[in-house]
């Protein structure tokens, strides 16, 4: 490999993991370098820019820890977790549609009974939540497991507030019933801008885009036969719906709070899960 120019080094490069034993690492080596390598000829990348970017991606990893994914915000800030989900998550007709996970999930949110407050102190207007969960055949999916979690008032999650320490609130997990049905109380959800503190908030005021994510409460459900559904709940008529900062609105998960004369506002859905061998 010597004499390498910048003509022949991809192909060098591309050669040197021909005796990778994994084909499908192999292709996706080849097409990283191939694609990383026309992308530094076709802009022309500068030393200067490259370092710069080589402190960015450092940066980025610094600023990860076990409640907060930077990576995971970039990601989503360029599209690539909505481009991927849309790739690997496409559901049938009639079944409830994907969208990014986020970067706020924890492992640790409490266990708690239907009718349950996951409010838990939060600060926010108070919300009733009725949701059914069932198969594509419109049949009731008993015991499907629910996680919830969502953002208060102020726009921040628990893992965000110091003061919080190791405590959770506006996030649970539950169990639907034998009918499937799932109710709970909470808080409605607001619009919010994502962490601008770190090197994703750099792009995004360089690149002049804004960091708010329209008003929206995470789903996450499992249950067997099914396919896994990653999900939000956006509320109608929030201003962000239209420019998302991590595009991941999508029109059939665009919800309108019902609000009775007595008693706090209502959200209320069905959630349709694909089959397993769906696809």
């Amino acid at each position: 490999m010597r004499n390498i120019d910048e003509s022949t080094i991809t192909e060098a490069v591309l050669r040197s993991f021909d005796s990778c034993p994994d084909p499908r690492l192999r292709t996706v080596l080849g097409a990283l370098v191939t694609h990383l390598h026309d992308f530094a000829r076709e802009v022309r990348l500068t030393e200067e820019e490259w370092a710069r970017g080589i402190d960015y991606l450092t940066r980025t990893g610094q600023k990860c820890n076990d409640v907060r994914q930077e990576f995971i915000l970039l990601s989503d800030v360029l599209g690539l977790s909505m481009l991927t989900i849309a790739m690997n998550h496409a559901k049938p007709p009639g079944a409830t549609e994907a969208t990014v996970f986020g970067p706020f999930y924890t492992h640790d949110a409490p266990v708690l009974q239907d009718g349950a407050d996951i409010a838990g102190g939060a600060p926010g207007e108070p919300l009733a939540v009725d949701v059914r969960i069932v198969s594509e055949d419109g049949q009731p999916v008993r015991d499907a497991r629910v996680d919830v979690w969502q953002a208060d008032d102020d726009g921040l999650y628990d893992v965000q507030i110091d003061a919080l320490g190791d405590r959770r609130r506006a996030r649970a997990t539950f169990r639907a019933d034998a009918q499937g049905r799932l109710r709970f109380r909470s808080i409605v959800p607001v619009a919010y801008p994502i962490p601008t503190d770190g090197p994703v908030g750099e792009l995004l005021g360089a690149g002049g885009r804004h960091p708010w994510r329209p008003a929206h409460m995470h789903f996450m459900i499992h249950a067997p036969g099914h396919q896994k559904l990653v999900t939000h709940l956006f509320l109608d008529g929030d201003r962000w719906l239209e420019s998302d900062a991590v595009f991941g609105v999508r029109s059939s998960l665009v919800v309108q709070l019902e609000r009775p004369a007595n008693g706090p506002a209502l959200l209320s859905h069905t959630f349709v899960l694909a089959q397993e061998h769906a696809r």
